[in-house]
């Protein structure tokens, strides 16, 4: 079985790399698990200074795959909290990681993809990528991420784009402070391995592991507590009516009219 998820490192620079292409790099339990497992595997490796996060193919991450969806139908509660619990631990893995994460987003950012980047300390994306939180289209809600955009853009921001659902583009992105850069496609790979390792030759790895404690551990002090709430949130939104009926719809390829 072919890994979900790719890991090599070269000059003190962990690249983690999304390798679902054929399904737009949607997310699914067993992504979410290999994801986790990459960023502890280069939280603990001595060799690693800097993490860049990127993908195989199109897309950067296209949201949550339809066949997990689709199972999302028919889970418990308990089962939901559990799968819910499963995002937590991956976002706040990478957003607590002792070490920097760079984004290098390539093409569509979509719902969870969104949220991959979006809890990465700095974001790289080429002016074709296109960002969005479309879980209000389809009855759901961007429960465990708003933690962390709320984080990063204003309030006002925050809810034009998660209560809209719409997406936009990487300008966009960059001028709502989502991202740090916009490079073009035949330069990104370059201009952000060429950031990283600056980071890796021009600051001490203790200062840049306190320095990004300093910044997550202060900036908001309830960020544990209102990861516990999302978390229970989005298990009971999967019980309405209007999350199956979205859903539903969603899988059948139908117009949603609410």
């Amino acid at each position: 079985m072919e890994n979900l998820v790719l890991y090599q490192v070269a000059e003190r620079i962990a690249t983690i790399t999304i390798n679902r292409p054929e399904k737009k790099n949607a997310l699914n339990p067993r992504l979410i698990a290999e994801l986790t497992s990459a960023f502890i595997q280069a939280s603990e490796d001595d060799l690693v200074k800097v993490v860049i996060l990127n993908a195989n193919g199109d897309a950067f991450s296209a949201g949550a795959d339809l066949a997990y969806l689709q199972q999302l139908q028919h889970n418990t509660f308990e089962e939901n909290v559990a799968d819910s619990n499963a995002l937590k631990k991956l976002f706040t893995t990478i957003y607590y990681l002792p070490k920097v994460v760079i984004a290098q987003v390539e093409g569509h950012a979509i719902a969870g993809g969104c949220g991959l980047a979006t809890i990465c300390d700095i974001v790289f994306a080429t002016p074709e990528s296109n960002f969005g939180y479309t879980e209000v289209k389809i009855g759901f809600v961007p429960a465990i991420v708003s933690c962390f955009l709320k984080q990063k853009v204003s309030e006002s921001i925050a809810k034009e784009i998660l209560l809209t659902g719409k997406t936009f583009s990487a300008e966009q992105a960059l001028n709502y402070n989502l991202i740090n850069f916009v490079t073009n496609s035949s330069d990104i790979h370059q201009k952000t391995r060429e950031f990283a390792l600056s980071l890796c030759s021009g600051s001490s790895g203790n200062s840049l592991m306190i320095t990004k404690q300093l910044i997550t551990q202060t900036v908001n002090p309830y960020l544990e507590k209102s990861l516990e709430t999302a978390v229970q949130i989005n298990a009971r939104v999967r019980e309405s009516e209007d999350f199956k009926k979205g859903i539903s719809l969603f899988l059948k390829k139908e117009k949603i009219n609410w």
